[in-house]
């Protein structure tokens, strides 16, 4: 067992396997040389998302997903299972949390996974739409508009 320790200090005790598909933890888990109990901290993920992702790793433990990706080449298209459709439901800003803890951790499943929920959200949507979803703010004035 491991012992994560979130950014608002709340402790979850997790199998090894369970949390094996971060990168990580994986390796701050083979530089761990203290006796007992591994305690590792997590300053950049809340307890709130470590539940979700938490969630995601129990299910596809057994390997059902890639770990990692050549950096060099493009992204897989990945579709979303039913599932993960299912399970892993969230808000725009709890999803952006995931994608960013995912990352941290580098469970690139999770984080692919993340990213292909956000394309399915913004498909179709007009440029004022898409700057209000991934809220940016319009600082153009109706002058520079008309100019362009």
């Amino acid at each position: 067992m491991v012992l994560l320790v979130t950014s608002d200090k709340d402790e979850f005790n997790v199998d090894k396997e369970v949390i094996g598909c971060s990168i990580t933890i994986k390796t701050m888990l083979e530089g761990y040389r203290e006796p007992g109990q591994p305690k590792i901290p997590l300053p950049d993920v809340s307890s709130r998302v470590l539940k979700k992702v938490l969630e995601y790793c129990k299910y596809y433990k057994n390997g059902a997903f890639l770990t990692s990706r050549n950096q060099h080449e493009s992204p897989m298209p990945i579709g979303v299972s039913e599932w993960d459709q299912k399970s892993i439901t969230a808000d725009q800003d709890m999803l952006f949390e995931i994608i960013l803890a995912a990352n941290y951790l580098q469970i690139t499943s999770l984080f692919d996974f993340g990213c292909q929920m956000v394309v399915n959200r913004t498909k179709g949507k007009t440029p004022e739409e898409l700057c209000h979803f991934f809220g940016i703010a319009n600082d153009i004035t109706a002058e520079e508009a008309e100019r362009t």
